[in-house]
């Protein structure tokens, strides 16, 4: 039996109706755009301690159903929204460690068209067991009721700036002067963030401007006693890691990096609790600051960017891949498996960062 022409006008009618009702019900749902084909590839620079999350395979699959594909470059935040020779080469988002980088951004002259707080992780420290021992022994490590290790910063650095052993701090397998190490402040977000913090712990309440006269020899003296500082996390956490107790006694991090570390490879982790050597162990400063992670669109195409990274599907394999905190630091999925009982639900002991004037006033006294 044949059509009849009138029948199959009607018949392409519809399916025109239908199809652009597809269309458009596809346009307003940005997680389907790839149905469309559209693929939109974003350049822009990221702190390094998000590397291994883009790189993640589920991840990239997931920014793929939003129709996106992310080329990243890892870049100091502190570097990313201040070095013409990184924002000469056109951006299209960055993505720092600190919502203090987004004032620095706009008074670079950064043409920001939105941002938004996707992720965070607290500052830590990071030590190895015999440290923690020795240093709970002295009063300057207690562990809370969920069995979770927390650090009296302001002790530690008044006893650095008095010139204190280790043996003097309990630590009788170390020698020499203690030391806290952390990146480059005028580099790397995390030494940044400690700089900020340490600031505000010897002006006993988050440092103003007129904190800077009366405190900042202090901070100056606590970075010159580290040394040589990385200008990277994520190298840092490396140095940590191959150095051991010996090469690097107490980092300053981020809370993901070590959960990171562990989900890459649960039966190293499992080998290295029952090993007889040194162990890992991350310390909570208290109080610490929150390092939110806020992606700053700078070209219209990467709107789409903030939208993904906020689904639920990508914000649940920040936290269970990658030990990222949600933006309101909360947890986004399970911590069953390698990393039970590892973190706090929440990190209840936050200190606020100085603002961005009173930071860029601290970081030339810092450099290197």
């Amino acid at each position: 039996m044949t059509l009849s022409r009138r029948a199959f006008g009607v018949g392409l009618l519809g399916a025109g109706v239908v199809g652009t009702g597809g269309y458009f019900a596809v346009r307003d749902r940005p997680e389907l755009q790839c149905l469309l084909g559209a693929r939109t590839t974003l350049f822009g620079f990221v702190g390094g301690e998000k590397e291994a999350l883009l790189a993640d395979p589920d991840v990239i699959k997931a920014l793929g159903a939003y129709g996106l594909t992310v080329n990243s470059r890892v870049a100091g935040s502190v570097e990313m929204v201040r070095e013409q020779a990184l924002l000469s080469q056109h951006p299209q988002f960055l993505w720092p460690s600190s919502s203090i980088m987004v004032d620095i951004a706009r008074q670079n002259g950064i043409g920001i068209r939105d941002d938004r707080v996707v992720l965070n992780t607290p500052i830590v420290v990071y030590s190895w067991q015999p440290v923690v021992d020795g240093l709970m022994k002295a009063g300057l490590v207690t562990v809370s009721t969920e069995g979770h290790h927390q650090l009296d910063l302001k002790a530690l650095l008044d006893a650095i700036l008095a010139g204190a052993d280790w043996s003097k701090l309990g630590v009788n397998s170390l020698y020499g002067r203690a030391r806290i190490v952390s990146t480059d402040p005028n580099r790397s977000n995390s030494g940044f963030m400690f700089a900020g913090l340490v600031l505000s712990l010897f002006s006993g309440n988050v440092a103003i401007s007129g904190d800077l006269a009366t405190f900042g020899s202090k901070v100056q003296a606590i970075f010159r006693n580290m040394g040589f500082k990385s200008p990277s996390s994520g190298k840092l956490f490396d140095q940590y890691l191959a150095g051991g107790l010996g090469g690097e006694p107490m980092i300053v991090g981020y809370e993901n990096q070590l959960v990171e570390w562990i989900l890459a490879d649960p039966a190293r982790w499992d080998r290295i609790k029952t090993s007889p050597g040194a162990k890992p162990v991350v310390l909570y400063p208290r109080p610490t600051v929150y390092s939110a992670h806020p992606l700053i669109v700078v070209d219209e195409n990467a709107n789409r960017l903030i939208e993904a990274l906020a689904s639920p599907r990508l914000q649940e394999l920040a936290w269970t891949r990658h030990g990222f905190r949600g933006p309101l630091g909360a947890v986004t999925g399970n911590t069953d498996g390698a990393i039970s009982g590892l973190l706090p639900t929440e990190v209840d002991a936050v200190l606020p960062m100085p603002d961005a004037g009173v930071m860029l006033s601290l970081l030339p006294t810092l450099a290197s």
